[in-house]
């Protein structure tokens, strides 16, 4: 079961039973009705009697924005709270804040219970990791970027993928390994400039950063280590030839 909701993005309309049940407005009121939501589907899984032997995954496809737009006063109503939490900028950024989300596996019967995992992953290994897990071969031509890393998802091992590309908004491309990010130059100025205050990460010289140290992205260090750099533009380049 595919479940797409439409709850947090704009413009945000959460059923009248939760209106008026969270400081932070409509956009609070949506993220509670997203967790009814959930709720309702492990209810019914319990009911049934399948709610152990059921994977559930809880993912996003971006990261956040207040003001996509949209004015419910989220920004205003938000207080203190970060939505990217300890990453930079956020929704169309060539930043982690853009592209790192929540991936939440529950699996009482399958998965390792209470961990953590720092293992680097993308939504693009969804149909290898899950064909593999459901016993389906995949053709050569289906899913040829995805890669099957169920273990990792299920907590039994802690192997990260080797790498992982995301696109910014101006359609320039970040390749991220498990320790270090690297931006392609780009043209663009430092925010996006028809309304949501977000940085974008746009620079017309490549940026480097060890995510190791700081996953907030504030030292560029793309000129203290220059092979490091030309490896990974060199990566990104044959990706993108097909290589």
């Amino acid at each position: 079961m595919y479940l797409c909701t439409n709850d947090v993005h704009v413009p945000r309309m959460p059923h009248e039973r939760f209106r008026g049940k969270s400081v932070m407005g409509l956009r609070g009121e949506a993220i509670m009705q997203f967790d009814w939501t959930v709720r309702q589907i492990t209810d019914a899984l319990h009911q049934r009697g399948i709610d152990r032997n059921t994977l559930i995954i809880i993912t996003s496809d971006n990261g956040p924005v207040l003001d996509d737009g949209y004015q419910d006063r989220a920004i205003e109503l938000c207080g203190t709270h970060k939505p990217s939490g300890p990453y930079r900028s956020g929704k169309y950024s060539a930043y982690e804040g853009g592209s790192a989300v929540p991936f939440i596996v529950y699996w009482p019967e399958g998965a390792a219970q209470g961990m953590t995992s720092d293992a680097l992953g993308s939504l693009i290994d969804m149909p290898a990791s899950l064909a593999s897990l459901s016993d389906v071969a995949l053709q050569p031509a289906e899913a040829h970027d995805s890669q099957n890393h169920i273990s990792t998802w299920l907590g039994r091992d802690t192997r990260p993928r080797d790498y992982a590309i995301s696109m910014a908004s101006n359609r320039s491309l970040t390749l991220r390994t498990q320790h270090y990010k690297y931006i392609s130059p780009s043209d663009g100025g430092p925010m996006i400039t028809w309304g949501p205050k977000i940085e974008t990460g746009y620079r017309p010289t490549p940026q480097l950063y060890d995510l190791s140290k700081s996953a907030y992205e504030q030292t560029d260090i793309a000129k203290e280590r220059p092979k490091l750099l030309q490896r990974l533009q060199r990566l990104l380049g044959e990706v993108r030839g097909g290589k």
